[in-house]
């Protein structure tokens, strides 16, 4: 599957094109980047270019040196980047909150997951689950060894490819039982969002933003950074399921 790239259109015709920053993203915050970029060109002429694929392919590339001068991630796939070198310390700020959801194929029953045991009752009785291969699927995973089914579940689980949604198994029907951050979800069709994780056992993942440490325009990523952590980007937010940081 091809990555996403998010490229706003061009300022109108009383706004000047100011420039030009380049970043990159995971799938999770696509949509809400792509809201915030056009927004963001409009009001002051910078054009912003997001490509938007797999996190773990995303740090991958940073880390070999592609040239971005933004790049939104997990935060703690910001922290291993600062850590790296490649992000300025600096200039690390929490973008959103994002929890995740748990998703069917349209028109099928729904499963109650009202609590942890609803929830744990409609895994064991899946014929078939996936999950995100980012932070939240690692934190769902370490819930089934919790719950002491990991092993049992081996056979069933269907590891999405790079850059593939969860919500895209679901969809064709090759899951039966879906779980991701409920902002990738929400648009997918084909499919039905039963819901949220009970708070009990909710995985939230908090985005954030850096600029690179090889970017040569680091006063305007700055600035585009300062404009997404603030308050007229927090409807925007909640518009794709998430909350402000």
């Amino acid at each position: 599957m091809k990555s996403a790239a998010l490229k706003p259109s061009a300022a109108s015709n009383t706004q000047a094109t100011a420039g030009v920053l380049r970043g990159i993203s995971s799938m999770a915050t696509r949509q809400l980047l792509a809201q915030l970029a056009a927004d963001y060109t409009r009001r002051t002429g910078w054009i912003i270019e997001i490509e938007s694929v797999g996190g773990v392919d995303a740090a991958r590339r940073v880390q070999a040196g592609e040239p971005f001068d933004v790049v939104f991630l997990a935060s703690d796939a910001i922290d291993k980047l600062i850590a790296s070198g490649h992000i300025d310390a600096l200039s690390k700020r929490d973008l959103a909150h994002s929890g995740v959801a748990v998703a069917v194929h349209a028109g099928t029953a729904q499963p109650d997951i009202s609590t942890e045991a609803a929830v744990r009752q409609a895994v064991q009785d899946a014929p078939s689950l996936s999950y995100s291969t980012g932070p939240s699927g690692v934190a769902l995973m370490k819930l089934f060894e919790r719950w002491g089914i990991a092993e049992a579940l081996q056979a069933r689980i269907v590891v999405p490819p790079p850059g593939v949604p969860v919500g895209a198994l679901i969809a064709r029907g090759e899951v039966a039982l879906g779980f991701q951050q409920g902002s990738e979800l929400i648009h997918v069709e084909g499919i039905s969002v039963v819901g949220p994780l009970p708070p009990e056992i909710q995985i939230t993942t908090t985005f954030s933003a850096g600029c690179s440490t090889t970017s040569t325009q680091a006063q305007a990523v700055r600035e585009l950074i300062a404009f997404m952590v603030g308050p007229d980007a927090a409807d925007a937010k909640q518009r794709q399921g998430m909350e402000p940081a």
